[in-house]
């Protein structure tokens, strides 16, 4: 089904499938409407910690140990908004075969499967295997690799009566996608993929300079994202919340960071590269400034 965005089909999806008192297991740091959506449906998020020690990804023995018989859903984001970590295909092998065995549902937000580096690879939960693919439901769109943010057009793939249920509930709210941005959706995706290439090679210029200027300015901490356009990084060493931190810095330097206690991670802050690289470098240096200040 095609949806109002990326966001919108995970919405619908929770929607459809979430009732009250099931479980849905969530990695943190997330994306920050996962577990909104999920009290909306009258679901109970099971948020599980991950660290920079393992690239913030779930471990297998996680997720099995987080499974209980009220869970329903797991979620997972590869590549990763807020982190940047990519899962490879052997540890989403390892993640689907949990999920067969558990008997629950995954579902995989892949917005930013075109945006790798250093040669990560994505591979889609639902296809790691024929069970996995039972078990999966895909949700993507085009905001992210083809600059469409504003378009708002997202699909979800799915068992056809899952599907049709939330098809239902987008019927209901906000109806379908208007003509001219599904047009241009079908356009994104039948003409060449050359300007995607040459825009996530830009993406990773970026991502080099900021990756290296932020490791060294002193007591940031922050591990190279192997997609997506973002940076997560580390503020622990300077004692001060993600909130306070991200206020400051806009109130002294202005320059924009997203608190980490939104993903659920309150001793980080995320930046994105998705600009200019001057505009970067400015960014960087009053980023430099802003932390000398208070050493």
């Amino acid at each position: 089904m095609v949806t109002n965005g990326g966001k919108h089909s995970l919405y619908n999806l929770m929607m459809a499938l979430i009732e009250p008192g099931d479980e849905v297991i969530i990695p943190a740091p997330y994306w920050v409407s996962y577990p909104e959506m999920v009290k909306l449906a009258g679901g109970t998020p099971v948020l599980i910690e991950t660290a920079l020690e393992s690239g913030f990804k779930i471990s297998p023995a996680q997720l099995k140990a987080a499974v209980t018989p009220k869970t329903r859903l797991f979620v997972l984001n590869s590549p990763s908004n807020p982190t940047g970590s990519v899962y490879s295909p052997d540890e989403i092998r390892a993640l689907a075969q949990v999920v067969v065995d558990a008997d629950i549902w995954a579902v995989s937000d892949e917005i930013y499967e075109k945006i790798l580096y250093d040669g990560a690879q994505h591979l889609s939960i639902g296809a790691a295997s024929p069970e996995a693919f039972n078990h999966t439901i895909i949700s993507n769109g085009f905001a992210k690799a083809y600059s469409m943010t504003g378009w708002r057009v997202g699909y979800l793939a799915g068992p056809t009566e899952l599907i049709n249920a939330a098809s239902k509930i987008q019927g209901h709210c906000t109806s379908n996608v208007c003509t001219f941005a599904q047009f241009g959706a079908i356009a994104a995706l039948e003409s060449s993929q050359d300007c995607v290439e040459q825009m996530r090679q830009a993406f990773e210029q970026r991502r080099a300079y900021i990756v290296s200027a932020v490791q060294a300015i002193p007591s940031l901490v922050c591990a190279t994202p192997q997609g997506a356009f973002y940076l997560y990084i580390d503020i622990s060493k300077l004692g001060i919340g993600s909130v306070d931190f991200c206020t400051a810095l806009l109130d002294e330097k202005h320059v924009a960071a997203i608190p980490g206690i939104a993903f659920g991670a309150e001793h980080t802050v995320r930046m994105s590269y998705a600009t200019g690289l001057d505009t970067i470098k400015k960014g960087i240096d009053r980023l430099d400034a802003f932390i000398h200040s208070r050493l």
